[in-house]
Parts: C-alpha cells; sequence; structure tokens
C-alpha cells in the first residue's frame, strides 16, 4: 500500500514562483493592455538557502513567436520581487509564464569572491569553478571563440602557478560576466503556469473624447420663439474644430427618437411644455426605438455623412448605448415581458433615489434573458454595420453583468476592434468587476477627487492597482456632473482639472461648454442650470475663442503634449513625488529610450496647485530614479504650459499662482 505521503503532489515547484502579475483573480479573467502599451510584469521568486536564481518571462504573441525576457530584482523595498517591462504591440491573445533556474555561475562566483580572498577551501573552489567554465564550453549554441575562451579560462583556474588573486580575476573579467549574462549556466529550471493577457487597439487605452449633443449644433429660435432642432449635417460642422482642439473621438449622446409620455421639460421639471425635446435617454416612440435616428436630427444617409465628415477630420464616433425605454418605445407594446410590471399592473419606471425618471423603463433581463441579449445583439451590431466602433454604455451596473460580459465577448469574437466604455459611478466591486468582465474602458470618481490626498490614491489605484483590468477614463464634466470644485472655483479650476486629466491618465474626455467656463449649477444639485438633457444649447464658441474666453487654447495644448509625448499615452508608468505642501501635487510619466522611436527617454513632470483660490510656494521633492536619472544629476525641465526652461535636480522650489497659471507640465531634457 503506497504512503499516503507519496499520493500528495507538492503545488510548489522546485523553485517557488508566487503572485504572478499582471493577473486577476488567479487567472479567471485575462489581464489586459492595448497595443504599444508598456506593461510590467512580476513574480516572486527565491530558493533555499543562498544560491542565486534567476528568473525569464517567457512571452508568447498571438502569432505564436516566443521571446524571452530577463527578470531584474526590483530592490531591498521588494525582497524577491522580480520585473521586467515589456512592450505589447499585437492585437490578440498574448499567454506568458515565468520561468526560474539555479543561477550556477552567478553562485559560484559569489562563493569565490568570499572564501579566495581569506584562503578557504581555494583548491577545491577553484575546481568547481574550473568544472562549470568547462560545462559551458561544450554548449554548442555558443560560438567557437566563446567556447574557446571558456576552456582558456578553465585552464586559468587550474593554474597553479598563479596566485589565487590572478586565478579569480580569470573569472571577473568583464568579456566572461558578459557570457554568462547572456547565456548563464541553469539548473533546477522552474515554470509558472501559463497566464492570458488580451491586448486590443490602441484606442481602447488611448483617446481624447469630447461630448456633444447633435441637436444643439445649429439649433435655432424660430420667430414664434419655439426651437428649430439642430441636424446631423449641422453637427457636422463642429467636427473640424473639434479635431483642431486635438480631441480624437467625439461622443454622441442617444440620437434615437424620444418618447412623449411624462416627458421632462427644462432642468428636470416633470412637466414639458410644446416644443420641449426631452431627454434623448428617454428613447424610443413611434418613430422607432434603438436601432432609429430621430427625424429631427435626420436619416441614416444623414448618419452617415456625418460620420464621413468624423473621418475626413481624423475623429472616431462613440455612440450612446442606453439599455432602457420611453413608456412610447415599440418593445412597451411588442415585448412587456421585458419590463417590470408592479402589482397594480403599471411598468416601474427608473429610479435613482432621490432623482425619478418616470421618463423611462428600465429593462428587466430575467423575464426572458435570452430574447432580450438577441435584440440587444442585433442592435449593436446594426450600428456597427453603419460603422460604430466604440460604444459608451449608460448604467452597466443596473444591468446583469453576466450579460455584459457575454455580449462584450461575443461583439469582440467578431469585431475586436469594438470598445465598450462603462459609464457606472457604483461601489468600487461593482465597477471593478464590469471591467474584468470585458468593458475596454470605464468612468470613475475622478470628478470628485480634488485634494492632493485624493488624488494620490486615486491616481495609484488607477495606474497600478487596477491597471490590469481596469482603465478610467478621465471625463472632467459630464451632463450630470458639475462638482462643487469647478462651480466655485474659477477659471484655475478648470486648468487644473484638464491638466490633470489629459496628463494622468492616457485616456480622458470632456463635455462640450466646458471649454467656455460653465460653472452654473440648477440649484441644489450637482447638475447645470438649464441642463442640456432637457432642453437646445447651442453655444457660440467662436466669439468666446476670439475674445478670448474660451479655454480652447489651453486643451488644445494638452492634446499636443499628449500627442507629442509618448509616456503620457502609457497607463502604468505614473510616479508620485512630494511636495512641503499639501496642496501641491507631484507626479511623473516616464518612459525608457528602448520603448520610443527615437531611442531617447521621454519623462514628463507635472506639478499641479490643486487649491484654485492660491497661490503656492513650496519645495518639490524628486525620486530621480523614477525619471530614469542617478542621484545627484541636474537637468533642464520645459513647461509645455508657458515654454519656460530651468534647471533642476531632487529638490527644487516652485512658485505656482492659481490664477496665472495653476500647473506646470514640465518635459525633462535627457543629460547628454
Amino acid at each position: 500500500m503506497a504512503n499516503s505521503a507519496d499520493a500528495f503532489t507538492p503545488t510548489l515547484g522546485r523553485i517557488p514562483l508566487l503572485e504572478p502579475s499582471p493577473e486577476i483573480d488567479g487567472g479567471t479573467f485575462p489581464a489586459k493592455a492595448f497595443s504599444g502599451e508598456i506593461v510590467p510584469f512580476e513574480i516572486t521568486a527565491f530558493r533555499e538557502g543562498h544560491d542565486l536564481i534567476g528568473v525569464d518571462l517567457l512571452l508568447r504573441s498571438p502569432s505564436r513567436e516566443q521571446t524571452s525576457h530577463r527578470m531584474a530584482p526590483l530592490g531591498p523595498e521588494h525582497p524577491d520581487r522580480w520585473g521586467v517591462l515589456a512592450a505589447l504591440d499585437g492585437e490578440g491573445e498574448w499567454r506568458f509564464r515565468m520561468q526560474a533556474w539555479a543561477d550556477e555561475w552567478a553562485t559560484w562566483r559569489a562563493i569565490a569572491d568570499k572564501k579566495i580572498p581569506v584562503g578557504v577551501d581555494e583548491a577545491v573552489t577553484f575546481e568547481e569553478g574550473a568544472l562549470l567554465a568547462e560545462r559551458a564550453a561544450r554548449d554548442k549554441r555558443r560560438q567557437k571563440a566563446e567556447r574557446r575562451y571558456l576552456d582558456d579560462v578553465a585552464a586559468a583556474l587550474r593554474n597553479t602557478n598563479a596566485s589565487a588573486a590572478e586565478r579569480l580575476a580569470a573569472a571577473s573579467e568583464r568579456r566572461l560576466t558578459e557570457l554568462f549574462t547572456e547565456r548563464p549556466l541553469v539548473g533546477l529550471q522552474t515554470l509558472s503556469a501559463t497566464r492570458r493577457i488580451v491586448v486590443e487597439r490602441t484606442r481602447a487605452g488611448v483617446g481624447s473624447w469630447y461630448e456633444f449633443f447633435p441637436r444643439s449644433i445649429g439649433a435655432k429660435r424660430r420667430a414664434d420663439g419655439s426651437w428649430q432642432s439642430g441636424t446631423l449635417r449641422t453637427a457636422a460642422a463642429r467636427l473640424p474644430e473639434v479635431a483642431a482642439m486635438g480631441f480624437d473621438v467625439v461622443y454622441l449622446p442617444p440620437i434615437h427618437p424620444i418618447g412623449t409620455s411624462f416627458r421632462k421639460g427644462p432642468n428636470n421639471a416633470l412637466t414639458a411644455a410644446p416644443g420641449d425635446p426631452g431627454s434623448p435617454w428617454a428613447i424610443g416612440s413611434a418613430e422607432g426605438g434603438h436601432d432609429a435616428i430621430h427625424p429631427d436630427l435626420g436619416t441614416v444617409e444623414d448618419f452617415q455623412f456625418f460620420l464621413g465628415k468624423a473621418e475626413l477630420s481624423g475623429l472616431e464616433v462613440a455612440l450612446d448605448l442606453a439599455l432602457q425605454a420611453s413608456p412610447d418605445h415599440p418593445w412597451v407594446t411588442t415585448h412587456p415581458e421585458w419590463f417590470t410590471t408592479l402589482p397594480d399592473g403599471t411598468i416601474a419606471y427608473a429610479e435613482n433615489p432621490p432623482k425619478k425618471y418616470q421618463d423611462i423603463y428600465p429593462l428587466n433581463f430575467d423575464n426572458d434573458y435570452d430574447g432580450l441579449r438577441r435584440e440587444v445583439r442585433r442592435i449593436v451590431e446594426y450600428w456597427i454595420g453603419l460603422g460604430i466602433r466604440i460604444f459608451r454604455v449608460d448604467n452597466p451596473h443596473t444591468k446583469p453583468l453576466r450579460f455584459w460580459e457575454w455580449l462584450i465577448h461575443d461583439v469582440n469574437a467578431s469585431h475586436p476592434e469594438v470598445v465598450f466604455l462603462a459609464e457606472a459611478f457604483s461601489r468600487p466591486a461593482v465597477m471593478q468587476t464590469l471591467a474584468k468582465a470585458g468593458f475596454q474602458q470605464s468612468y470613475s470618481y475622478f470628478t470628485w477627487r480634488n485634494t492632493r490626498a485624493e488624488l494620490e490614491e486615486f491616481l495609484t489605484t488607477i495606474s497600478h492597482d487596477w491597471a490590469p483590468y481596469y482603465r478610467a477614463n478621465l471625463f472632467v464634466n459630464t451632463p450630470d456632473i458639475l462638482t462643487e470644485y469647478l462651480q466655485f472655483g474659477g477659471r484655475p479650476a478648470f486648468k487644473i482639472r484638464a491638466a490633470i486629466a489629459a496628463t494622468a491618465g492616457p485616456v480622458w474626455g470632456v463635455y462640450s461648454g466646458f471649454e467656455l467656463f460653465e460653472s452654473v449649477a440648477r440649484p441644489g444639485a450637482e447638475e447645470y442650470i438649464d441642463n442640456e438633457k432637457y432642453e437646445y444649447r447651442p453655444r457660440d464658441f467662436a466669439r468666446a475663442q476670439q475674445s478670448g474666453d474660451s479655454l480652447a487654447p489651453y486643451l488644445t495644448m494638452l492634446n499636443q503634449a499628449r500627442d507629442a509625448h509618448p509616456a503620457l499615452r502609457q497607463l502604468r508608468n505614473l510616479t508620485l513625488h512630494g511636495s512641503e505642501d499639501d496642496a501641491v501635487l507631484v507626479y511623473s510619466k516616464h518612459l525608457p529610450g528602448r520603448f520610443t522611436r527615437s531611442g531617447r527617454a521621454d519623462t514628463v513632470i507635472v506639478v499641479a496647485n490643486v487649491d484654485p483660490h492660491s497661490v503656492r510656494e513650496t519645495i518639490v521633492h524628486l525620486d530621480v530614479r523614477a525619471l530614469g536619472l542617478e542621484p545627484g544629476t541636474e537637468f533642464e525641465v520645459r513647461d509645455l504650459v508657458t515654454g519656460q526652461r530651468w534647471n533642476w535636480s531632487a529638490r527644487n522650489y516652485v512658485r505656482l499662482d492659481a490664477f496665472y497659471e495653476p500647473v506646470h507640465v514640465l518635459h525633462v531634457k535627457e543629460p547628454s
């Protein structure tokens, strides 16, 4: 009978390999990256005793090409933790595993360096080294010259006519070190489990978004005081201006027919007057539902005209996917089972207490899950067929998460280029799981993180803790979100928020009107007064630009900085630095030269006075190693906002006047 101990299989390999990263929930979900993203791979690896090890990252691309990347210890602050950066350029599913191995030559060198100088075990130690050199010389993968050199090293180690110091020096030559670094002597090889990482197109992780309501662009007052709606064709005239500011995605709220039953009036009033357009999110009327275009906006041909003009301007169009219905939606009649019927026979309308949305019926996925998901899949495919490749999804946290996991997987299986943005302001676990389930981008709590401490915690979370699966789209405002910071912070607040959003994350967004410093809220609410959700709101952007009352030049500068500096288009490279003022936020984004086209490192330091009401003078303390520089190095920085230049080091004085320029965006000139 077999001993019970023999039946047990240890989970640890010969060399333990633990806590691989990136990994999500033990491999339940694949990690994410976007094409061109620089991904940090890490693992904990060690062995018993004092013998040295090495660790490699083994990457297999979607085309099954395998590459090996030597990992390095992350330093005394992370004992036994190994890491390496790797660029993932090809779209599709990558696989990776880590391989640890006993580094026999490095171990011998470490022992010899301790024993030989003090005369301990000289003969046996030199013989051990000679045997290792001979073993390496028999490796036919090495060039003949290398093999002859290794035989010479073995002979030198056995040369008893030379002093011990001379024999040890033969084992310490730079050429030999390089040979064993390139092709080490390995033993006890141990492989980790294989993990997956899905690489999506660059736009899934990098982009500057601009939101506007097409019905407001070109809207006009008639002689009788009623409104004539703007159209998709009048809205197309705005596209070159959006592109000129450097944005690359234009997001449209729902463009579908709007119900009349319980239609909301201005400022969310319960009663609408004749001519009030209603909320675009109250989708559906006699003119159609989610696969129809509001007649006031135009036809399918007009929509394709809009898409064509966007493409000519270098813009992608994101369309709202709002899975809900007005009481007038055709679904209410044809599929009443898709809604929740109350005991009194009425259909439940949407609520987010204390808010009520009597003009909207939420969907109930539990009554006819298969039928409803087929219909949604049909709708998404319809808009893909017209040219849409990005969907901003309204309130996904109010639908079953397994539905989104299925939908996104099914869509991406045939259309891997399609991107879904989750508009979910919910509990962290819900927001995290939506991202794990497949959403390529997510709204976040950025708008409510305004102090230095709040921002430091938030930026650490999105750039490191959640980065393997969650990509925050840092919108500075939305039709529903006008924070007190913007209401009362004046123009400096708008600059501060835009600068942080555009530089801290590779995806950010602006809702139309931000560049005009719109800041008046509806009393008692965190929404804009005369909210565009419920009425037409044409804006005179050209007049504001001419009079100097526009933030458009500043937004343009920020987007140009993003285009010019690839470090700003990365997610996981953010490092926090210190200042002696709790209102001055400091962070950097660094990209090593091996990952840039120029071959030179790209580094940007952001220093932001997050108090829009003050002038701040303080000392900034930098970890220059995070900038790719050696301690003690002095370097030149140029402010991308003002063009000014300074010489900086690890300790620097700054003065940030919120009423002049509250933020430095500093490009580091690489020392010669």
